[in-house]
């Protein structure tokens, strides 16, 4: 089959790639739409320290072709939308819904696939730029047939980290002030997740102007061009003297460090972005006296057996925008392109279409 495979220096579209066969508790999916997240970029562009040769993608969608022994659901057939959590299930994480701490998971690398016989990593415990994967029962959760893939597979990354820091980490409450830095794919999510949450002020914040009005559309009450001034003065402006919610969706030591300055009394900061793995946060201590917070957040702290539904639900009533984040679809044979469009900032999210494997 087909797949997009990083080398450790670029990525190429190759032939032959090969997948096991599911285990115990496992299933064979049918990838049909994959997102280009920012993390499979920075893994590229070494900002994400990872082995090669390795498959990316962790945002994906498709259907179950087969299913290991003891698999009650998914079942063959179903559409699914894929989750990065291959959890144990067991440990105190897992049994206390929290399975995003799971540590009997984090970090373990897998082979699952081969290349004119040698293994290839994948990520994230999934690597959906490929025509078939095998994931945990767990990882696949199923959705209503009529939910397009090309849209369902957002869920999988975008969704889950976006709107979850929101309604699951942040716990935003009606009322509330938001500033969302970043307004790509993770910031159009935490931006309409704070509309739904009943936030009264939701404030973006890019460098590229062009992106207002699809803030606007998400949710957003105001706009401010990071390029145009002093972005921490707007915020006060804006806020009354600060944000209840800062969400960082861009990373790095300088913009981190501004949101910390744009928080009230009693504000939190929900660090989304990956700053690389030297980055150093500093400000002063003081920053903390008035009851200030920062929060790490992983991929939402999601239960996605749980959110996807609940997502699903969301766009179905049509309060969640799915297809308004789909910027353009591309074909295998055009990850390239996908991958400049990103970089250039031209996508709120690109799709990578699968073909059928043959």
């Amino acid at each position: 089959m087909k797949a997009i495979v990083f080398d450790g220096t670029d990525t190429k579209l190759v032939d032959g790639v090969t997948v096991r066969d599911p285990g115990p508790g496992e299933v064979l999916v049918r990838i049909v739409a994959s997102g280009l997240c920012q993390s499979d970029l920075s893994v590229i562009n070494g900002k994400i320290p990872f082995p090669s040769p390795v498959i990316l993608g962790h945002e994906g969608a498709g259907i179950v072709e087969s299913v290991g022994s003891g698999v009650t659901t998914p079942s063959v057939g179903d559409h699914v939308v894929l989750s990065t959590l291959a959890t144990c299930g067991q440990c105190a994480s897992c049994t206390s819904g929290h399975p995003t701490m799971c540590r009997e998971s984090i970090g373990k690398m897998a082979t699952p696939f081969h290349l004119d016989g040698n293994p290839i990593h994948n990520f994230a415990t999934l690597s959906t730029f490929t025509q078939r994967i095998v994931v945990q029962a767990g990882q696949a959760v199923a959705i209503p047939k009529d939910i397009p893939l090309t849209t369902a597979c957002l869920i999988g990354c975008a969704v889950l980290t976006g709107a979850g820091a929101v309604l699951n980490r942040a716990r935003v409450n009606p009322g509330d002030s938001v500033v969302v830095i970043g307004a790509g794919g993770i910031g159009l999510n935490v931006i309409q997740a704070a509309r739904i949450a009943g936030a009264a002020t939701i404030v973006a914040i890019d460098t590229n102007p062009a992106k207002e009005s699809k803030t606007t559309l998400f949710g957003a009450t105001n706009f401010i061009d990071a390029t145009a001034g002093d972005t921490v003065a707007a915020v006060h402006e804006l806020t009354n003297g600060g944000a209840n919610h800062v969400f960082d969706c861009v990373g790095g030591e300088a913009i981190t460090s501004q949101a910390m300055e744009m928080l009230d009394w009693g504000g939190q900061l929900i660090m989304l972005g990956v700053a690389g793995p030297d980055a150093k946060l500093s400000v002063p201590a003081a920053t903390f006296y008035m009851d200030r917070a920062v929060l790490g957040c992983r991929y939402g702290s999601s239960r996605p057996g749980a959110d996807i539904p609940k997502y699903i639900d969301l766009y179905q009533s049509g309060r969640l925008l799915l297809d308004e984040l789909v910027t353009k679809t591309y074909e295998l044979e055009d990850f390239d392109s996908l991958m400049s469009d990103a970089r250039k900032g031209k996508l709120d999210r690109g799709v990578l279409l699968m073909p059928v494997p043959s």
